[in-house]
C-alpha cells in the first residue's frame, strides 16, 4: 500500500548507496592495492593494507544484496506497467549479484596468500606475490564479466520507465542505451586487450549519465504520479 511517491524515495536511496557502496570497493580500494603486471609491489600492497581490502570485500558483498533489494524496489513500484519485463529485471539483477558475491571470495582469499607466511614458504615470495596478482586478476576481470548483467538489467528498467507515465520517456531510452554501451566496452575488454580497459571507461560514461540520471529522478525530482483513473486503467 505504499505510495509510487514513496517506493521512488526509497529506491532512489537504495540506488545511490548502491553506487556509493560499489565506488569505494572497486574504485578507491582495488586501485589502492592492484597493479596491473606488477606482482610485488601488488602483494606488497595487500599485505599493508590487509583490513582495507577486508572492508572492500564487506562493502562489496553489501552492494550487491542491496542491488538485489533496489530492483525488488523497482519491482514493486513498476510492475503494474509489465510484469514480466518487471520479474525479467529482478531476475538478471539476481543472476548479477550472485556473480558479484562469489568474485568476492578471490578478493578476500588474496588478502590470506598475502599475509600468511605459509604460502610464502610453500611457493617462495615471487610465487606466493604472483599469486596474489593472479587472484585480484581474476577477481578485476571477473567484475567486468559481471558488467553483462549491470547493462541487461538496465533493458527492462528502461522499457518500464519508457511506458510508465511516472517517469520521462527519454529516461527510458537512455537507460536502454546505457544497458547497451555497458556491454559494449565489456566486449571491448575482452577482444581488445591492449586498449580495452580505456574503451569500457569511456564507452561507459552515457551508462553512468543514465543511472545518475535515474537516480535523480527518483530521489531529487520525484515520480509524476499519475491519475487515479490512469492507475485504475494500468492495473486493469
Amino acid at each position: 500500500m505504499t505510495s509510487p511517491k514513496r517506493l521512488a524515495r526509497i529506491a532512489g536511496v537504495l540506488y545511490l548507496l548502491n553506487g556509493i557502496t560499489s565506488g569505494f570497493a572497486f574504485g578507491y580500494v582495488l586501485t589502492k592495492v592492484y597493479v596491473p603486471g606488477n606482482a610485488a609491489t601488488t602483494a606488497a600492497n595487500v599485505a599493508a593494507n590487509p583490513g582495507l581490502v577486508r572492508i572492500g570485500v564487506v562493502t562489496d558483498l553489501f552492494q550487491a544484496t542491496e542491488w538485489v533489494f533496489l530492483a525488488m524496489t523497482l519491482y514493486i513500484l513498476l510492475r503494474h506497467v509489465h510484469q514480466s519485463a518487471a520479474r525479467a529485471m529482478v531476475v538478471l539483477v539476481s543472476v548479477g549479484a550472485a556473480i558479484v558475491c562469489l568474485n568476492d571470495v578471490f578478493q578476500f582469499e588474496s588478502v590470506r596468500v598475502a599475509t600468511d607466511p605459509s604460502y610464502a614458504a610453500a611457493f617462495g615470495a615471487a610465487g606466493s606475490s604472483a599469486l596474489v596478482l593472479l587472484l585480484l586478476e581474476i577477481h578485476h576481470y571477473g567484475f567486468l564479466a559481471a558488467q553483462i548483467f549491470f547493462g541487461l538489467w538496465l533493458v527492462p528498467l528502461g522499457y518500464l520507465a519508457y511506458k510508465s507515465p511516472m517517469f520521462p520517456k527519454a529516461l527510458g531510452i537512455l537507460l536502454i542505451a546505457g544497458g547497451a554501451f555497458y556491454l559494449v566496452g565489456l566486449l571491448a575488454v575482452f577482444l581488445v586487450p591492449d586498449y580495452g580497459e580505456k574503451i569500457n571507461t569511456f564507452v561507459t560514461l552515457p551508462s553512468a549519465i543514465a543511472e545518475i540520471s535515474m537516480v535523480l529522478c527518483l530521489l531529487v525530482f520525484g515520480v509524476r504520479t499519475p491519475k487515479p483513473a490512469a492507475r485504475i486503467a494500468a492495473a486493469a
